[in-house]
């Protein structure tokens, strides 16, 4: 139990680094991310402007993904191989 806790925490903290890269170099994010921050609290609003931060979140990973093909194939092909590495 004590271990599934650890995982679930790194976990969390991993998806968290992610999200604060994210918001420190797209402009799209900071604005989105600063206007969900700055709202009501209601969870119906909660949830749209989660919606909303998904939507260009993922529109930026998509824009910077077709900029960046090249190395986006190469960081998946590297994914792979370490994946194999580690499980044998």
């Amino acid at each position: 139990m004590r271990r599934v806790f650890g995982d679930a925490v790194i976990s969390f903290c991993a998806v968290l680094a992610l999200l604060l890269m994210l918001v420190s170099i797209d402009p799209r994010i900071r604005v989105q991310v600063a206007s969900t921050w700055g709202g009501s609290g209601t969870p119906t609003s909660v949830s749209k402007d989660l919606g909303e931060v998904s939507t260009v979140v993922l529109s930026a990973i998509r824009d910077n993904g077709i900029d960046n093909a090249p190395l986006m194939i190469f960081a998946l092909a590297a994914t792979v191989l370490v994946l194999f590495m580690l499980r044998t």
